[in-house]
């Protein structure tokens, strides 16, 4: 037998460790029952989560993005929705079209690929970075820049004006459809380029593959707002209505930020990505000659010092986390000690959060709102989120994050620059450095609910 292999001997000496250990057959019944979280949970981490912040903004109604990975999107628009609800007295449960924002998404990400098909035909099928670029042409996630780049392009509407479909509320039947799509198509351009085809050729060709995505996404999303009239009765039940506006019009009229204001900040502790550096991510984007992905690199403190003053002048934060990690969607509770699985089973597994990412054990997952915070002497304890998977989870909707668990899986939030020091800003302004297609911080925050 191979000595690498694992022996009858080996087996026997497997099996008497487990018979030895006292409690082995207790706790074999225990997590097999009632399976592992269950088994491991710390009831008491529960008392430590009280939803009491000293720091809070307006609670809104909380969206639901269902069956869609399009939480970047949700939460993006509902920071913004704050904004309108301050400035118009809107109700808490006015939405902006997350609908919207999803067919153009969609359309310029269609674009984007197609693009990087043409860009990279002279690489060989198999390199890694056409396997990554075949493995998935388009999806419902994305980060912040991202979604600045569909908005300065198209522009807002009320959620009234272009309403939730099927395919947006359950999005694998369109994003099957659309990759088989897009995957045929990359097949064609690659064949084109090969053949010599002329660069005019390549860009009607693509064109018609363009008009057959609008279709598709048409028929599954309906067709995007051009023009409306906005309606609604503010909370002093005062009729207003606003004609004939654009998409662009509603979102500097009513929603009235400079994008360019917010930058997103990340916290990457890894040999490759030194503090108070600027980075972006090969071929990730949406919008071809739109908002690039950049990110400035901060140490954990950094970020929750500018959060914190975020959210003290009233204004909500963007962030992007690794939500399956250490949570209880029913409770609405992240907290690094929520369970104990190390003491479980009898091994250790910890690992820091750079090895976590260098290791492919964590990345971006999901993206929500901070909106409060509790300070004891000054310092975090605990952090209001809300999430965007409706009001049957968590505490109607929202969710309590620990301290501990921001500083473990927290990897991004989005900043307005004029809470940033003098030295973060000038950071800021580096060109990025270019980070390979498959660097955990080019994640996408897409988690389904």
């Amino acid at each position: 037998m191979d000595k690498k292999a694992i022996s009858p001997q080996d087996l026997e000496w497997y099996e008497k460790s487990y018979e030895d250990k006292d409690d082995s057959l207790v706790l074999e019944r225990a997590v097999s029952h009632n399976g592992i979280n269950n088994s491991a949970a710390d009831y008491k981490a529960d008392e430590k989560m009280k939803r009491v912040f000293s720091v809070e903004v307006p609670e809104q109604h909380v969206a639901d993005q269902k069956q869609s990975g399009r939480c970047w999107m949700f939460s993006a628009l509902n920071t913004m929705r704050f904004k309108i609800a301050e400035n118009y007295k809107i109700s808490p449960k006015f939405e902006l079209s997350q609908n919207y924002v999803n067919f153009w998404d969609k359309f310029e990400k269609s674009n984007y690929f197609l693009e990087n098909v043409i860009k990279t035909a002279d690489q060989p099928l198999g390199s890694r970075k056409i396997d990554f670029l075949m493995e998935t042409p388009q999806q419902d996630g994305g980060q912040w820049d991202m979604l600045c780049a569909i908005i300065e392009k198209y522009g807002v509407v009320p959620s009234s004006t272009m309403v939730e479909t099927y395919n947006s509320n359950r999005s694998d039947e369109l994003n099957q459809t659309l990759n088989l799509k897009l995957r045929r198509d990359a097949e064609v351009l690659r064949k084109m380029v090969k053949d010599g085809s002329a660069e005019e050729k390549l860009e009607s060709t693509k064109s018609d593959m363009l008009n057959d995505v609008y279709r598709i996404l048409a028929y599954s999303l309906g067709r995007p707002t051009k023009r409306f009239d906005f309606e609604y009765r503010d909370t002093d039940n005062k009729y207003h209505m606003d004609k004939d506006l654009t998409p662009k019009e509603f979102f500097d009229k009513y929603v009235n930020i400079n994008l360019e204001d917010y930058v997103s900040l990340i916290n990457s502790p890894t040999d490759d990505k030194p503090f108070n550096e600027t980075y972006t991510i090969e071929m990730l984007g949406n919008v071809v000659g739109g908002r690039q992905v950049k990110h400035l690199n901060l140490p954990i403190d950094e970020l929750k010092d500018l959060a914190i003053k975020q959210l003290k002048n009233g204004e909500a934060v963007w962030f992007g986390c690794d939500v399956v990690q250490d949570s209880d969607r029913k409770k609405g509770i992240m907290d690094t000690h929520l369970y104990h699985k190390d003491a479980l089973f009898s091994t250790d597994l910890k690992m820091s959060k750079g090895a976590r990412l260098d290791y492919k054990e964590s990345m971006m997952t999901h993206a929500m709102v901070i909106t409060g915070v509790d300070l004891v002497d000054d310092q975090p304890t605990k952090w209001k989120v809300e999430n965007s998977w409706g009001e049957k989870v968590g505490d109607k909707g929202y969710f309590v994050m620990s301290d501990d668990w921001f500083n473990e899986f927290v990897y991004q939030t989005v900043i307005n620059k004029k809470y940033m020091s003098d030295k973060q800003l000038e950071e800021q302004k580096q060109a990025p450095k270019m980070l390979e297609p498959w660097d955990p911080m080019g994640s996408l925050a897409s988690f389904k609910k």
